[in-house]
């Protein structure tokens, strides 16, 4: 099933690479262009990431222009499956590679910030600095709370931020990452905190999108607005 979905995705973007050669021939005016450009851009990061950013746009183009033509296929499908197959485990050592190299990165990281100065680290993992201090009301697990934050990887790249799109968002404690749920229970209303979260207390060896690579320490800048009302209760400030 991999095997056909790659396949697919291979085709897809063959049919932006196809025209790679011939640029200013290529629109991207009307709706249905501009959509058929974003599929094959996003269908095209997807496979770079999966470490597919050598395949032969020619070789892509044919095969379409083949398939649309009616013509006879110029390979047998048990060689197309077996160049499948290569692709595919060439694909998943390469992640895996990676992958082990983000961990050790990330636990690199940590040991090194775990030095210094105001960075406090808990029994978990969860590593923390307070940024700005308040005597406010604690969120419990079942509380909701209203924060504003920013999350970024430990190169400093944003990718996520309630701050640049100037509107904080409400959120149940307990229905946020591990680290989150640790780190907001520490926190007081009116505090701001900075959060070092280990993989294993975020996304662990699942990337949830291309901006957050597997195995990733993530840092959040975060400030606790307000615990929510729950039944009846008055705001908590």
């Amino acid at each position: 099933m991999r095997q056909h979905r790659l396949a697919a995705a291979v085709a897809l973007v063959g049919l932006v690479l196809a025209g790679c050669d011939q640029q200013a021939a290529v629109e991207l005016k009307t709706p249905a262009q501009k959509a058929s450009y974003g599929i094959g851009l996003n269908m095209g990061r997807s496979l770079a990431q999966e470490g597919m950013d050598d395949l032969d746009s020619k070789a892509v183009a044919q095969g379409i222009e083949d398939a649309l033509a009616k013509r006879e296929q110029r390979l047998k499908d048990e060689e197309l499956m077996e160049a499948f197959a290569f692709l595919q485990q060439r694909s998943e050592e390469r992640m895996a590679k990676l992958n082990e190299e983000t961990a050790a990165a990330g636990k690199k990281f940590l040991e090194e910030n775990g030095k210094r100065e105001g960075v406090t680290t808990t029994q978990s993992g969860l590593q923390y600095e307070v940024l700005k201090k308040a005597e406010g009301a604690q969120p419990k697990p079942t509380d909701v709370v209203t924060v504003h934050y920013e999350g970024r990887l430990t190169d400093g790249q944003v990718f996520d931020s309630s701050i640049e799109r100037g509107s904080p968002i409400d959120l149940p404690v307990s229905g946020v990452i591990p680290g989150w749920v640790e780190g907001l229970q520490l926190m007081h209303v009116g505090e701001k905190y900075k959060f070092y979260i280990p993989s294993e207390l975020a996304y662990g060896e699942q990337s949830p999108s291309p901006a957050i690579p597997a195995n990733s320490v993530l840092v959040f800048d975060v400030e606790l607005l307000g615990i929510k009302p729950v039944d009846g209760d008055e705001e908590q400030q």
